[in-house]
Parts: structure tokens; C-alpha cells; sequence
């Protein structure tokens, strides 16, 4: 199977590329807007020139991580790199027989839900909140066009939390209080499931969650498991002290509740 990884030197593209690359089954070849010293990793812009798109040749799966993956992404920078990239990515992969684009999705589809007890599955209303989580729901809408009108198979996989720091290791370390600790994805389930979407038969269009196995958490997992075979090997519990829950308290009062009740009893102001 040739696999290519759009974001291929970034923090969790590099990861993927390197397990692939050992599995003899595979052929991975990868894209990065920035120089990768690797024979298979060649510098492109998704949203700049096309000439990325020789690259396409003989794909069999694109697994499409780059972007802005800062949730403090601009607009302007949101719809360059995560918008207008991801729909060319989506046509030049229809156009050229690729079988299936996996897509880096992101739990800021659900960043209005952090202060509330609803739970997070695909049949949950997304609600972004800023430029990042909403273009990371246009790449789902449009995936799921892609995959009713043009045949292409699209599985978006909402990504918990892989830490750049402690070596990705749970615990009351992590920003975002529960919310954060609950969201957490371990590097070798980061891999499972990636494997696992790569390779899942029959599936057209799929929105999923990624995160380990934490107990507790809201995010459910059980469709991912159904759904592309994840056999998530990690888990972790929060471990929230009290000053975690009075500074979690006092965000969700002036971000959630106080925005909620100005919004719902003065729209107009």
C-alpha cells in the first residue's frame, strides 16, 4: 500500500511516517511546507502551486495532517492552510483515483462543550469556537461530499491531545484542567488508530473520535472502535486538584456563561 502523509515533518507526521516506513507492507512517501532531510519527504505548499500533485501517482491513501494546528490560528491563516488546502487536497485525490483520505480532524470541533455534560460522539452538534475548530469542521463537510458525490473514501479522525512536552505523559501538568487531561492521546494509540483508519474496510465517510482509553472521559470511542477496528492500548484517569477545579470553574464562568447570557438576553447590543 503507498500511503502519503501531507505534514510529514511536523509532530505527528514525522511519527507516523517513521512506523510506516518500517512496516514491509507499505511504500510511504510524504509532503511538508517546510525542508525534511528525507529522500521521501518533498517540500510543497498545499495552497501555493500544484506541483505537488505528480505526487499523487499510484497513492493508494493520503493521510492529510498538515496545516495550522494552532487553536489561536488567525482566519486568514485558518482558510489558507486548513480550508483551501484541504479542498484541493480533496480534488486532486478524487481526480487521481487516491482510494481514501484520512483527515486530521481536531476535538475543537467540540470547544463548546468543555463546560457542559453532553456527551461527545458523532451524532453530537459540533460547535467550534474559533478559526482553527472551524476549519477543521469545513474539512469534514466537505470530506463527506467528497466521499456521496465523488466516491473518494474520507474518514476524519477527531485528535485528542499528543503533548509536544513530558514525553506525552498524562497528568495534572496538562492545560484545559479535565477537559484537557480527559482528551489525551497516547503515541502508540496516536498510531493505532491511524493504522487502523488506513486500513478499515468499507467505510465511505466516517467523523470519529481519537483519544486513549481514559476513564472517565466523555468523549466517546466506542463508534471508532466499531467502526475502523481501534484497540486503543492506553488510558489515563484526570487527576484534578482543587485549584484545577477553581480555575476551571472561573473560565467557564467568563468564557461560557456570562458569554452565553449576554449573547441570549441582549443579542442585539
Amino acid at each position: 500500500m503507498h500511503v502519503l502523509i501531507t505534514g510529514a515533518g511536523g509532530h505527528l507526521g514525522r511519527k507516523l511516517f517513521d512506523a510506516l516506513e518500517q512496516e514491509a507492507d507499505n511504500t510511504v512517501s510524504g509532503i511538508d511546507i517546510r525542508p525534511v532531510d528525507h529522500p521521501h519527504i518533498h517540500m510543497a505548499d498545499l495552497s501555493g502551486n500544484l506541483s505537488w500533485i505528480a505526487l499523487l501517482k499510484d497513492v493508494d491513501v493520503i493521510v492529510h495532517l498538515a496545516g495550522d494546528r494552532e487553536p489561536a490560528a488567525t482566519w486568514s491563516s485558518a482558510i489558507k492552510h486548513n480550508m483551501d488546502a484541504t479542498l484541493t487536497l480533496y480534488h486532486h485525490a478524487a481526480a487521481h483515483g487516491v482510494k481514501r483520505v484520512v483527515l486530521a480532524s481536531s476535538n475543537w470541533i467540540h470547544g463548546d462543550k468543555r463546560f457542559t455534560d453532553d456527551p461527545l460522539n458523532s451524532a453530537t452538534p459540533p460547535g467550534p469556537l474559533n478559526a482553527y475548530g472551524m476549519s477543521k469542521l469545513f474539512g469534514e463537510r466537505t470530506g463527506a461530499y467528497f466521499a456521496k458525490y465523488h466516491g473518494l473514501s474520507v474518514i476524519c479522525l477527531r485528535i485528542g491531545w499528543t503533548q509536544w512536552t513530558h514525553d506525552n505523559q498524562p497528568g495534572p501538568h496538562m492545560a484545559m484542567g479535565r477537559w484537557g487531561q480527559e482528551m489525551w492521546l497516547s503515541d502508540r494509540d496516536f498510531l493505532n488508530g491511524m493504522r487502523a483508519a488506513i486500513c478499515a474496510k468499507d467505510v465511505q465517510f466516517a467523523a470519529l473520535n481519537l483519544m486513549s482509553d481514559n476513564p472517565g472521559m466523555r468523549w466517546d470511542i466506542a463508534e471508532t472502535k466499531h467502526v475502523i477496528g481501534y484497540h486503543p492500548q492506553d488510558g489515563s484517569p484526570a487527576r484534578v486538584s482543587p485549584l484545577i477545579v477553581l480555575k476551571s470553574w472561573i473560565k467557564g464562568a467568563l468564557s461560557y456563561k456570562l458569554s452565553s447570557f449576554f449573547e441570549n438576553r441582549f443579542p442585539h447590543w
